[in-house]
């Protein structure tokens, strides 16, 4: 614990400092977030592409203004259901709100488990912004329902093996994004990198698997009480169920019940196993980003429950 903090405060004595906060879902991130920015005069810019969408409170399991603590949060809220918001946009975003707070002389903690936000800070990326392509993006979603999604990633194999490689065979979304550069774009999806960023502490919360999927079933059965039901209904009354914002975890599983297709207990069992799922892949996402110090859920603890700081 006392080697987390040293580093912490030798980062800090550098120019420019910055802290990145990242991990799977549930494994605790706001709440260690909260507490180092209380201790270390921060204000929090967030990393997740589910957050930025207004009214889905309950299904991004979004903290609400009372528990924040009194600390500014970034990029968390802003961006309507039906509005196209890409990872260029919110890295362009990003770096403009770490000025800012580098204006207020405090320090900027990224927090969130979106990978691909994350490592477009880190490593600089240059991101190609090319609009995403809704009818492209419904015919191949359609063909991997069909098909199952290794075959659409043979396709991006074929047409651009090195984006293949750094997605994982499972990631439709970044699958069809590869896809929808090099056929737009008419360039590679291959996010060049830019230097690495410098002064930078990355900071995760490591729990063993199982344990984690108790956090995670946990939090959705919480869910399901406030009211997640509810705000999916709403939701899906009043936008394309084919958003990117609407077949985000916690609306398409609900889709089904709400057409009386699915029983409220085959809803939740789909929900907590794709959160699963989504859990893996963030996983395996993190394992490839280097000089992350991985604290143990006994030091979490600490540092959450006993507010030692």
């Amino acid at each position: 614990m006392t080697n987390l903090f040293s580093k912490i405060e030798k980062i800090l004595k550098k120019p420019r400092p910055l802290i990145i906060i990242l991990g799977p879902t549930a494994s605790g991130k706001t709440a260690l977030s909260l507490q180092l920015a209380k201790k270390y005069n921060c204000e929090i810019i967030s990393a997740d592409s589910r957050q930025i969408y207004k009214y889905m409170n309950i299904s991004t399991d979004k903290l609400p203004r009372s528990a924040m603590a009194g600390i500014r949060h970034h990029l968390i809220d802003f961006v309507e259901p039906d509005q196209i918001y890409t990872a260029a946009e919110w890295k362009r975003d990003a770096i403009s709100a770490v000025d800012e707070i580098y204006k207020r002389n405090r320090i900027p903690i990224i927090v969130g488990g979106t990978g691909l936000y994350i490592n477009s800070i880190i490593y600089d990326y240059k991101i190609p912004q090319i609009p995403p392509q809704s009818a492209f993006r419904r015919r191949l979603e359609k063909l991997a329902k069909k098909y199952n999604t290794p075959y659409i990633y043979k396709k991006l194999q074929k047409i651009d093996p090195l984006a293949a490689k750094k997605i994982l065979p499972n990631n439709l979304r970044y699958i069809i994004r590869a896809l929808e550069i090099n056929k737009f774009g008419k360039s590679h999806k291959l996010d060049k990198k830019g230097k690495h960023r410098q002064n930078t502490l990355l900071i995760g919360i490591k729990w063993p698997r199982e344990k984690l999927y108790e956090r995670i079933d946990k939090r959705i059965d919480e869910q399901i009480k406030r009211g997640l039901l509810r705000e999916a209904k709403r939701l899906l009354k009043k936008y394309n169920p084919t958003l990117p914002s609407m077949t985000a975890i916690g609306c398409k599983e609900i889709l089904p019940y709400l057409k009386g297709e699915k029983s409220l207990n085959e809803t939740i069992q789909r929900l907590k196993y794709n959160t699963h799922n989504y859990c893996r892949r963030q996983i395996a996402w993190f394992k490839r980003i280097k000089n992350i110090i991985w604290l143990t859920p006994e030091e979490w603890d600490k540092i959450y429950t006993r507010t030692i700081l």
